[in-house]
């Protein structure tokens, strides 16, 4: 029996296997054996792959017997299991606040749930010091791109308001500027064409006064939750005001003339703007599908503060109280944000995956999960949603070396149980995440999740 032992010992120390801690990659190749790979270069799975991880960045693939790597390599058992591209969640809010805690407490749910990339759409000053910890691998966490504090009908009173603004935040060192409601033509002219001359790309909200055709005139560098489309289509716009519209058109979308939906197309097609839907918002906020109660019951709601989940239940019953409020009016609604999505991506216009976490029943890293679920509820095929997620962030970013598996890619990757272009589900399914530098494995990922769970 000793003897046993001392061999089992032997073994496992020539043969290094499957770690229950994290690995950084510095330190110590990570590879994976036998898996199957989704690239994501073209919808295929390239089957019994060795993939080699280096200092955070893909350093082979191949045939097992064609792929060298060292003798102290962490090896990771792919057999049965799916390697795809790490996702980005292009529309995350990072609590705006000065205590860098509650922003790490966000940060670890997207980084536990294969969030590699983020884009923070509300700043604060200290996002720039928390994007420098993650980028020098101080924190582990996403590629962090952060706006800066919003620019609105509070924060921008006039014209010459709104281009210092843009100035200040170009110079403080954020990546983008996030536009909120409550602008005017005046305000929005300004703060669009300083962005512009100074290559400071702006996102977010379509103030009502602007509206989506002048929003995609001036460049918006993503227009997100398709804000001003459904107002793009309902004939006599200019008379109904913005209170009588409701959150993002959602009490006049009967009104809305769908044959305009080419046109606006179109538009989004020819001058590049990207689209991030937030369906999530709709399906989960809006809709009357599932109650606020069953909502706030959900599995995933134990990672959230219980006063939060309370406000969510109540915001959400104080909406579904609104008289405007009518249950099948809201239902076609719902399914025209979902032909609009459907019909961004027929017609090539660039669709990012993003849900607006945390926000109304969207818990920071599942949501980006669900998210994929209602692109597919919406028409996209599997692939098409992951593309949302994968290799059209990295096109928006220009750059090719995320959101894509090939050699000398970022290894930020997902290790899966099961096939995502198969059933989207799947990319929940998490056996391991190489996110920057580090691999974390199985059974940290859900030794970390329960330690984030809430008493309830």
């Amino acid at each position: 029996m000793k003897a046993y032992f001392l061999l089992l010992f032997l073994i496992v120390s020539l043969y290094p296997t499957l770690a229950q801690q994290p690995v950084n990659s510095r330190d110590r190749e990570v590879v994976f054996r036998g898996v199957s790979l989704i690239p994501m270069d073209k919808e295929r799975v390239i089957e019994n792959q060795t993939v080699v991880v280096k200092d955070g960045k893909i350093t082979a693939i191949g045939n097992a017997s064609k792929v060298k790597h060292s003798k102290n390599a962490l090896i990771v058992d792919g057999k049965g299991k799916y390697l795809m591209p790490g996702l980005a969640e292009m529309h995350a809010h990072v609590p705006p606040v000065d205590d860098l805690e509650p922003m790490k407490e966000v940060l670890q749910l997207f980084t536990l749930h294969g969030i590699t990339t983020i884009r923070g759409m509300l700043g604060h000053p200290r996002h720039l010091e928390l994007r420098s910890k993650l980028q020098s691998g101080e924190l582990i966490g996403p590629r962090f791109y952060t706006s800066g504090p919003s620019l609105n009908g509070n924060s921008v009173k006039t014209p010459e308001a709104g281009a210092e603004m843009v100035r200040q935040q170009k110079q403080a060192g954020y990546d983008f500027l996030k536009l909120h409601p409550g602008l005017n033509n005046e305000t929005f002219g300004a703060i669009a064409s300083t962005a512009n001359q100074i290559g400071m790309p702006f996102a977010g909200h379509v103030s009502y006064d602007v509206g989506v055709w002048r929003a995609i005139e001036a460049g918006y560098a993503s227009i997100d939750h398709m804000d001003g489309f459904v107002e793009s289509l309902v004939p006599g716009l200019e008379a109904i005001p913005e209170q009588e519209a409701g959150l993002f058109a959602m009490y006049i979308a009967d009104q809305a003339d769908t044959t305009r939906i080419p046109k606006l197309m179109t538009a989004l097609r020819e001058k590049n703007i990207w689209v991030v839907p937030t369906q999530a918002l709709a399906e989960r906020w809006m809709s009357p599908a599932e109650s606020p109660e069953t909502l706030g019951n959900k599995p995933e709601m134990k990672y959230m503060n219980p006063k939060t989940v309370q406000n969510w239940v109540a915001t959400k019953q104080k909406l579904m109280a609104d008289p405007r409020y009518d249950a099948e009016a809201i239902n076609r609604y719902v399914d025209l944000r979902r032909k609009l999505i459907k019909a961004c991506n027929d017609n090539q216009v660039g669709l990012l995956l993003g849900c607006d976490a945390p926000q109304v029943f969207n818990v920071p890293g599942i949501s980006t999960h669900q998210e994929l679920e209602y692109l597919v509820a919406a028409g996209l095929s599997p692939y098409e949603a992951l593309r949302t997620g994968t290799v059209n962030v990295g096109r928006y970013f220009d750059r090719d070396d995320i959101g894509v598996l090939k050699v000398g890619a970022t290894a930020d990757m997902l290790l899966l149980h099961g096939n995502p272009l198969n059933d989207i589900s799947q990319t929940q399914r998490i056996a391991g995440i190489v996110i920057g530098h580090t691999y974390l494995p199985e059974t940290y990922i859900k030794q970390e999740l329960k330690k984030m769970e809430k008493t309830r």
